[in-house]
């Protein structure tokens, strides 16, 4: 079921689906709640499961200048309040991710566990930085090309082809997005704070799941990273890139389906 709540004057959309413990799943940039159809089939008949559109993407409104990730975290504890949720794991993918951690730093008593997904810990680089500057303008120019140019890059190479038509649902559905939006997330991320304590320091379980194929995430970077978080759990995917829904979906499924299961139990059917 597809449901609105009010948010600071604005629309927030959100699926509920399933039964039973909670698992709440957030999409990355230029995605919406719809990336989410693969888990929710799968998971739904012994799970409880809430997608969130963040601020600016899928149906939920735009709101200013800037989404930050503390700004689109409360939208997400909004969603849990009015749903009377008051714990759940949270998989976040991508910008799902920083949002997620950023929600785990704020409200913390409402987790039971985290799940980084292709996503990671650490603030922009100063030359990453002035890529979302770039970004940002390019959006208001042309935010059609900026989407149709972005998306197939987040895909590992040797997938661009076989997933041609996935990719191609992928632009349909983010050229629909407004550039306020689009540009607001980019702000926003480009904003966001070092958050590898939060990761290493919290009191709930956290997983890391990589591909090894990610062209946007330096892979050995984070496996040396994730050496030093005593809290984490880490599952690389060799066959997977930043896109591992559509890349490996059965096998990120599966770690996320594993992690979810050793926190709540092993489902009775």
């Amino acid at each position: 079921m597809v449901k609105n709540i009010t948010f600071r004057n604005g629309k927030i959309r959100y699926s509920d689906r399933g039964n039973g413990r909670v698992v709440l799943l957030l999409h990355g940039f230029l995605e919406s709640i719809e990336m989410w159809q693969y888990f929710n089939r799968k998971l739904e008949g012994y799970r409880r499961l809430i997608c969130v559109d963040l601020p600016g993407h899928g149906g939920s409104d735009s709101y200013g200048y800037e989404h930050t990730m503390e700004f689109m975290a409360e939208a997400v504890k909004a969603v849990l309040n009015t749903e009377q949720i008051r714990k759940c794991i949270i998989v976040g993918h991508s910008m799902g991710g920083y949002v997620a951690l950023a929600f785990g730093e704020k409200y913390p008593d409402y987790l039971h566990g985290l799940v980084l997904y292709y996503s990671h810990p650490f603030a922009d680089s100063l030359a990453k930085k002035k890529d979302r500057d770039r970004a940002a303008l390019l959006v208001s120019q042309n935010v059609q090309g900026f989407v149709r140019a972005s998306i197939p890059m987040l895909f590992a190479e040797k997938y661009r082809t076989r997933y041609k038509r996935n990719i191609q649902t992928l632009i349909r559905r983010a050229e629909k997005m407004s550039a306020q939006g689009v540009a607001d997330a980019l702000r926003g991320m480009k904003k966001r704070k070092d958050r590898e304590i939060v990761m290493h320091f919290a009191p709930y379980p956290v997983m890391w799941v990589l591909g090894a194929l990610d062209p946007i995430i330096n892979i050995e970077e984070m496996e040396l990273a994730s050496q030093t978080c005593t809290n984490c759990i880490v599952k690389v995917l060799p066959q997977s890139g930043h896109m591992g829904f559509i890349e490996d979906k059965q096998q990120s499924l599966a770690a996320v389906r594993w992690f979810v299961n050793k926190i709540y139990g092993a489902p009775v059917r």
